[in-house]
């Protein structure tokens, strides 16, 4: 019995390991495994050629493998994904990680960590993209099988987007015990059809020799430089490798690309380069017609699901993004919904979702079709990589402790191929391009104008705060009527006397029994430990100060910050507890910092923004909002 429990232990981290990088297939795998179903066909859009030589055809196949190797396998998998934060990967954690200036937003506006935000705002662009390419290049695939379907391509796409993003108020937890096992037979699937086509074409295997996509780029000028942009829409998805690592851990994610997602792609694209040397007329949607007759329809199905889910998991990146930019204070409050009493990375945000989706289905009946709305693809996900590397750079020197003069070579080779990528995708702003780019600009302006405004709000608070001796002694020499119950004063400043304390004592001329000023100060870390999550300071009977410590991966609510206070012998009674809130309204004048319009944005973002008390799980019941006039 003891060897059989023995065994039972040592299996069960080989258990666990299995289940995450089964569930790491699922989620994180989902955009670059869809990929193969309209990268090729762009690469030879862009090269101009409807009927591919088999020397370019082998040419193109080898920058396709060698960018997946570069790209995904060295740079992501074994050099980018070695900076965590604390366990976490993204791109916003790799800026707060590289960056620690503090909790204070106000302090955090300068270029390294602007630069950061940018790349961050350029995921939301990905985020509606990402959804719209990958339905309508599924449901394309009934076009090869009969014209009949082609006026109906476009409404079954916008249909499925619909359907898709309606069902995520639902939350996710209920269908991502399946994700993992469709796509896995998603890879299985297309890589025998690739495996089957490269048996009737073996000379596609020279693909892997590196000389045939260095004399292509070389030998080409410009029209290689073109088709390398098309090349980048194999790698899209490589940026989830990265702010997934959390979710599952740097070890399945690399053990799922190794054993299964790499192979399957690489035979695939081979397997579509040999279709192409035997029948170069099926160049306009190589993936569908590697398909036998009978079994193109079930081809489409899966891939319908299979963008789904890839879909899916972008949509959620941008979730918990607008989680992760509102608790470092770069983002307006909206409201946060969580999809599961069990996981806290699985949450909804109705506003973004709903922008999505909006966006998407403009973007699938503006363009019309995957080839075009393919144009609008890359230009923002080879700005974020970008932005990706340089801030690896810094995080080797900083916190790894590497030397400047291994950092600068390595980062250097990566940017190389990077602003290769970047380059090639410059034209495609005219074609489509401009639209991640102007959704990222406007993300980023309502980021930065937002974290602006509430440190100028936070400033005007810090000038109109006493000190807490000089209030309690001023209370005492003139008292003020007590009324029992506790009163919880929501206060932003760790240090001073809470301003709604102070106007509900001037407008209300009471004072409770217990006052507790409540600060919640957001960490540059995803978690913060049990231990560091509060801290009491007890002043004279009647008030105390409470500070919770928040990370940017969690959201605080304000009963379970009491209950844990409560326990530390702070009497504490959810049915006589009073919570105060402040709601500041902002005049413009001379906008100064800000700019006038600025100014005038920080105020309709305000006026609109979710209610703290909301926010923090607070029962509005039990909530008084008092107002106060700020002067921007």
């Amino acid at each position: 019995m003891s060897g059989q429990q023995s065994s039972d232990v040592i299996a069960s981290p080989s258990a666990r390991q299995l289940k995450l990088t089964i569930g790491a297939i699922g989620v994180v795998f989902g955009d670059i495994g869809t990929s193969p179903l309209y990268a090729l066909r762009e690469c030879f859009e862009a090269l101009g050629s409807s009927v591919p030589s088999p020397v370019d055809i082998i040419a193109v196949l080898s920058v396709i493998v060698w960018s997946l190797i570069i790209v995904v396998t060295v740079k992501y998998l074994f050099f980018v994904m070695r900076a965590d934060n604390r366990g976490e990967g993204g791109i916003l954690a790799l800026t707060t990680l590289v960056s620690p200036r503090g909790a204070d937003a106000a302090q955090r506006t300068f270029p390294l960590f602007l630069f950061g935000l940018f790349g961050a705002a350029l995921l939301y662009g990905d985020g509606m993209i990402t959804p719209a390419i990958s339905v309508l290049s599924a449901v394309e695939g009934l076009k090869v099988a009969t014209s009949v379907f082609d006026p109906f391509v476009v409404p079954i796409a916008c249909g499925i987007l619909f359907v898709l993003f309606a069902f995520q108020s639902r939350g996710t937890s209920a269908i991502a015990a399946v994700f993992g096992p469709l796509t896995i037979l998603w890879f299985v699937c297309i890589g025998l059809m690739g495996l089957h086509w490269i048996a009737e074409a073996p000379e596609v295997l020279r693909a892997f020799d590196p000389r045939a996509a260095i004399a292509f780029l070389s030998g080409r000028g410009m029209t290689g430089f073109l088709v390398l942009g098309a090349v980048f829409l194999v790698v899209t998805g490589a940026e989830a490798l990265y702010a997934d690592m959390g979710h599952f851990g740097s070890r399945p994610i690399r053990r799922a690309w190794a054993l299964l997602v790499f192979p399957a792609l690489v035979m695939n694209y081979l397997g579509q380069g040999s279709l192409l040397i035997l029948h170069p007329e099926g160049v306009s949607n190589p993936f569908f017609s590697m398909a036998p007759q009978w079994g193109l329809y079930p081809l489409v199905l899966l891939a319908t699901v299979a963008t789904v889910i890839a879909s899916q998991a972008v949509i959620s990146g941008a979730f918990s993004l607008t989680r992760q930019a509102l608790q470092l204070g770069f983002f307006p409050r909206v409201e946060v919904r969580y999809s599961s009493a069990d996981e806290m990375g699985q949450v909804y945000v109705p506003a973004v979702n709903w922008l999505l989706l909006a966006s998407s289905v403009a973007l699938v009946v503006g363009f019309g079709s995957s080839t075009h709305l393919a144009g609008a693809y890359g230009v923002a996900v080879t700005t974020t990589m970008v932005t990706t590397t340089i801030l690896t750079g810094f995080c080797a020197v900083r916190c790894w402790r590497w030397s400047p003069a291994l950092v600068v070579p390595v980062a250097a080779a990566f940017l190389v191929v990077d602003l290769a990528f970047f380059g090639a995708n410059l034209p495609k702003i005219a074609a489509g391009g401009w639209v991640p780019l102007g959704v990222a600009a406007a993300a980023f302006i309502v980021m930065t104008t937002w974290a602006y405004g509430v440190a100028r709000i936070s400033e005007y608070e810090a000038r109109s705060t006493l000190s807490v001796d000089y209030f309690l002694d001023d209370l005492h020499e003139h008292p003020v009527t007590r009324v029992p119950g506790t009163a919880v004063f929501m206060c932003g400043n760790p240090e001073g006397v809470s301003r709604t304390l102070l106007h509900n004592i001037k407008h209300n001329k009471v004072i409770h029994e217990r006052n507790i000023m409540l600060t919640i100060l957001y960490e540059e870390i995803p978690y913060v430990a049990e231990e560091e999550r509060i801290e009491i300071k007890r002043y004279r009977p009647g008030f105390l100060r409470i500070i919770a410590r928040s990370g940017f991966m969690e959201t605080p609510r304000t009963l379970r910050i009491l209950e844990a206070a409560a326990a530390r012998g702070i009497p504490f009674n959810e049915g006589n507890t009073t919570y105060f809130f402040g709601h500041d309204t902002v005049i413009v004048k001379s906008g100064r910092g800000l700019g006038a319009w600025r100014a005038h944005l920080f105020r309709v973002l305000l006026q609109n923004s979710y209610r703290h008390y909301l926010r923090f799980g607070v029962p509005s019941n039990r909530v008084v909002e008092i107002g106060a006039l700020v002067e921007l």
